[in-house]
């Protein structure tokens, strides 16, 4: 049984009111932290710890802290990014559902090292009930002295807040985040300068993902080295997985770093094998946007060495061979899968989310929709194939965010891997209803 420090008590009954929290340890950082803590020794903490970023980048967390600026008499702040928009990712409502003042215990602590008064946490508006479970755990943390003045009796005072999205899936990049923080239309910013300079209101600003700000609290409280050594190398400490698709037991699941991919997939402490017994076709490992592989460079990497899950072993080989761990969405095909299809509604996706800002990413992920649909329709040409190809490589790279890499990377690895099929939907048409559904 691999070692669970984020959601270990998830089961246990009220563990999302405050009182119950409180009897299994939550908010022992909190006063770890503000009582025998200096802010710089929370930030060395989360360093030492080789947390990344759980959101999809990876970046060291502790090193984007230290990036802060803290010019004297001007505001810092403290964003959660809870705008979890990325199809098949859905972790970070399981954690903030069930746990909720984990997520607010983060929140209080990170701030304290970041010297943060206010903080918001920015959730995505079909999150909508999810956003009163955060309000009323927020509530309980007030009346307990834990958010407001001099928390716990100490000099550090902090404002926490919810803020309900619109439902924008560009809005999980953290400076289109911002702009609709502060009111305005979700278009992403043109970088530099960055969040930690100018971010919300122009002041300095952190923008972290839910788990990684959950993350902190199980650090400061069995402290940063302890925490490096659960994983493997740089991919330190554990990882929330929601796992979807072809498999017998979907759902969010925490691991330790390091944890094989075919162990992930077959035992039966995580997703418990492929439904009705079928053959592995191929996986999404880190949501929509990353690389799709096929079974054999799913399992292993092109060395043949087993493929682990880790932000490392997923990448190696680059994006000819490898993938990403990003938001850690898991999507698992068996052999009844249709690649064409499933890319189809992909590029769907994509195309509508996309803000429209930059003329490659705008144009480009409206056309890929348009080649795609034609192809499952059944009017697909000789040479839809090579020009679905030209166009993503026209955006990835070419846009001020990465929705259009997102948009890009799923059409070129479907093609780099199953490239035959998408041929065999344009040669024989009439076949397309004989052809594999979509998961």
């Amino acid at each position: 049984m691999g070692k669970k420090i984020l959601i270990h008590n998830d089961k246990v009954p009220g563990i999302n009111t405050l009182e119950v929290y409180r009897q299994h340890g939550g908010y022992a950082s909190v006063e770890k932290a503000l009582k025998t803590m200096t802010p710089e020794a929370v930030v060395e903490e989360v360093k030492k710890s080789g947390l990344r970023g759980r959101g999809g980048a990876g970046f060291p967390t502790g090193m984007k802290w230290s990036f802060l600026a803290k010019p004297p008499g001007v505001e810092r702040y403290l964003v959660c990014n809870a705008d979890e928009s990325e199809p098949g990712t859905f972790k970070d409502r399981y954690l903030m559902e069930k746990i909720p003042h984990a997520l607010i215990e983060g929140m209080i602590t990170s701030s304290y090292a970041l010297g943060a008064k206010t903080s918001y946490i920015y959730i995505r508006g079909e999150y909508f009930y999810v956003a009163r479970i955060l309000e009323n755990a927020i509530n309980e943390a007030y009346a307990a002295g834990l958010l407001g003045k001099n928390i716990l009796g100490t000099e550090f005072s902090h404002d926490c807040y919810v803020q309900v999205g619109a439902g924008a899936y560009i809005c999980g990049e953290e400076t289109a985040l911002l702009e609709s923080l502060e009111g305005k239309r979700g278009n992403p910013r043109i970088k530099p300068p960055f969040p930690a300079i100018a971010g919300l209101y122009g002041c300095p600003t952190v923008v972290n993902n839910v788990e990684t700000i959950a993350a902190v609290c199980p650090i400061i409280n069995m402290g940063g080295d302890e925490y490096a050594k659960i994983g493997v190398g740089r991919s330190t400490g554990t990882k929330l997985i929601s796992a979807s698709g072809h498999i017998n037991k979907p759902g969010v699941y925490e691991i330790e770093m390091g944890v094989p991919v075919e162990e992930f997939i077959y035992s039966e402490e995580y997703c418990g094998g492929i439904i009705n017994g079928r053959k592995l076709k191929a996986v999404v490992a880190g949501g929509s946007s990353v690389p799709i592989l096929p079974a054999e460079l799913i399992l292993k990497t092109e060395k043949g060495e087993p493929r682990l899950m880790t932000y490392e072993s997923l990448s190696d080989g680059g994006f000819a061979t490898g993938t990403m761990l990003g938001s850690g969405g898991f999507i698992v095909y068996d052999e009844t899968t249709s690649i064409v299809k499933n890319l189809y509604t992909f590029a769907r996706f994509y195309h509508h989310e996309s803000c429209g800002q930059c003329s490659p990413c705008r144009e480009g992920t409206g056309w890929m929709e348009k080649i795609l649909h034609r192809i499952v329709e059944g009017h697909g040409k000789p040479g839809d194939v090579d020009l679905l190809w030209d166009i993503q490589r026209k955006i990835e790279g070419n846009t001020i965010c990465p929705l259009g890499d997102a948009a890009a990377w799923p059409v070129a690895s479907a093609i780099r891997h199953f490239r035959k099929e998408f041929e065999d939907y344009i040669k024989y048409p009439e076949k397309i209803k004989d052809f594999m559904p979509v998961v």
